[in-house]
């Protein structure tokens, strides 16, 4: 099996499709299961956000230089193609624990429900929720996370300390 930098070379430079659907086989799986986690379970959007993302790279495949792995790059690209998804929906207000908190509250009667990771997620602010998909699901490290999200390594850390704290909350307070 070739590395990488094979299939990039080939992709770039003969625009050779096989290559590109060899590297998309590789990565479809964990670009998904980002944008699940990141739209709340949204298969529908996790896939065409996906697929967008595969488009961008195919034709941004000139622009990759090795200074970065693929993957790193090709999470950055995700990562975009969410941000420019959010950005355009507007929300009017970052989730906070207690509206989350009463909104389930509210919809169960049975307090030994299971707690649904994609929900406590709602907690955190997108950013915090990226970081936190990344390191914890993702197994990136903070330099790639940095380079992905295009911030301060010491920004990514108080991403993941603040979604550690609100999510431990979230937690303990659906203690039984």
């Amino acid at each position: 099996m070739h590395n990488e930098a094979w299939f990039i070379s080939r992709i770039a430079l003969l625009g050779d499709r096989k290559a590109f659907s060899q590297l998309v086989e590789v990565y479809q799986s964990p670009i998904r299961r980002f944008f699940l986690n990141l739209t709340g379970g949204d298969e529908e959007l996790s896939k065409d956000l996906s697929q967008d993302t595969f488009v961008k790279a195919w034709l941004s495949i000139g622009s990759f230089r090795a200074a970065a792995k693929f993957s790193t790059w090709l999470y950055r690209i995700a990562y975009n193609i969410f941000y420019d998804y959010y950005r355009a929906k507007k929300p009017t207000a970052e989730i906070n624990v207690e509206i989350v908190s009463d909104r389930i509250a509210d919809n169960t009667s049975d307090k030994d429900f299971s707690m649904d990771f994609v929900q406590a997620l709602t907690v955190l602010k997108e950013d915090e929720r990226t970081a936190m998909l990344l390191f914890y699901m993702e197994d990136q490290t903070i330099d790639k996370i940095s380079k992905i999200m295009n911030c301060p390594v010491g920004t990514v850390k108080s991403h993941l300390h603040r979604g550690k704290e609100k999510l431990s909350g979230y937690l303990k307070s659906y203690k039984i």
